[in-house]
Parts: C-alpha cells; sequence; structure tokens
C-alpha cells in the first residue's frame, strides 16, 4: 500500500492569495468557519454563523472593493433564581469583522447574502467572458 499524503492547501496558490486573511490580526474571539466555493459562473462564500439572523449581519463593499463582512450579536438572558429575589443575568456578545479581497473576474456590481441554517452565503457573481463574433466571410478578387 503506498503512503497517501494529504495537504489541506487544495486550492491554487492565486487562489489564496485573494481569498487568504491570515495576515490580518484578529482579537482574541474565535472566527467562524468560511467555505469559499468557486464555479463557472461565481464565486460563493459560506460562513458558519449558528443562531444569527440576517439584522446581525452587514456585507458590503469598502472604498477600495474589497469584501468586508461585519457579524455583531448582543443577546441577554434574565432567568430567575428560586432563592429570594435576585435576577440571574448573563450577557453574551459576538463581534467578528473579516475584510476579503476579491479576485479580478469578481462582477463587484453582482454580490448578494442571505442567511439561512445558520450560514451566511454570499454569491459573487463572475464578470462574464465576451468572446469575440468568429466572422467568416469570403472576400471577392478582382
Amino acid at each position: 500500500m503506498l503512503p497517501v499524503r494529504h495537504n489541506n492547501n487544495w486550492m491554487p496558490d492565486i487562489f489564496n492569495d485573494f481569498f487568504d486573511t491570515n495576515w490580518m490580526d484578529r482579537p482574541k474571539a474565535t472566527a467562524p468557519a468560511i467555505n469559499v466555493i468557486e464555479t463557472p459562473e461565481a464565486y460563493e462564500l459560506e460562513l458558519a454563523a449558528p443562531g444569527m439572523t440576517k439584522e446581525d449581519f452587514n456585507v458590503h463593499l469598502d472604498e477600495e472593493g474589497d469584501l468586508v463582512i461585519n457579524m455583531e450579536k448582543k443577546v441577554e438572558n434574565k432567568e430567575k433564581e428560586h432563592k429570594g429575589h435576585y435576577l440571574r443575568r448573563e450577557f453574551s456578545y459576538t463581534k467578528f469583522q473579516q475584510t476579503m479581497l476579491l479576485p479580478e473576474d469578481a462582477n463587484r456590481e453582482d454580490i448578494a447574502a442571505k442567511v439561512e441554517h445558520g450560514v451566511l452565503t454570499v454569491t459573487i457573481a463572475k464578470v462574464k467572458k465576451v468572446e469575440p463574433e468568429k466572422v467568416h466571410r469570403q472576400i471577392e478578387v478582382q
């Protein structure tokens, strides 16, 4: 049996350069997992966001044309204690921001985002390549 070499970096290097965010400082917070899928027509980003709603997200392009995803959620749980008249309060706060450089063939005018089943999906259409018309015609020789 031949040994199998596993490589987690399966995407081409040029693609990694566009969507790589390792250079960014991340404060002591856990960043959600992100999947990047490429199809012939588009790029699709999937960001794990359990418990989040569309109101918790802000997705936009910045001045440089980079994709920015902001996620912020505040949750306040109140539970009555069984002893006395005290309230126990637990505050939960989640904040995340990710900036991604888009590939040159990304159509910055055609980007859509939706939240469904705990996943934020951002679809970035690719610029359609226009093939020049192939003109075949006979030239009359005089």
